[in-house]
């Protein structure tokens, strides 16, 4: 099972993934199944330009977090980006790429880590009429 600093990164990297409007995130524990990463974080989004948003949003986020990236690819075309922190590797799909290439299906035995995202409550005074 990833430790508690894995699932603390996945944490970062998801909120700054919601920020930039990524969808769909999903968070995987592939500990078992391959020696060298800890977790996959699964992230959609809706156009290149939002893939790219997405991230340079999740680059920034670790960095200042204090994770270095090793290795990104993919973000010239922003289809798929696959962004290195060593023991995280995220993930940001196009929705067509994600679709086509189906992660989810290929890792579908690892267990699923819980990404919590903070939500803003509205009230009352946040109705604009």
């Amino acid at each position: 099972m990833s430790s508690p600093a894995v699932i603390e990164m996945v944490g970062i990297a998801a909120a700054a993934a919601d920020s930039k409007g990524g969808e769909d995130l999903v968070a995987l524990d592939v500990s078992q199944p391959l020696p060298l990463v800890d977790a996959f974080l699964l992230v959609s989004g809706s156009s290149e330009r939002n893939v790219a948003a997405i991230a340079d949003a999740v680059e920034e986020a670790m960095l200042e977090a204090g994770h270095k990236r090793l290795r990104r690819e993919g973000r010239t075309e922003s289809r798929w980006v696959l962004i290195d922190f060593g023991d995280l590797v995220v993930h940001v799909f196009h929705d067509e790429e994600r679709i086509y290439y189906g992660l989810e299906r290929l890792w579908k035995d690892c267990p699923v880590i819980p990404v919590e995202l903070a939500v803003v409550g509205s009230t009352s005074d946040d109705v604009v009429s």
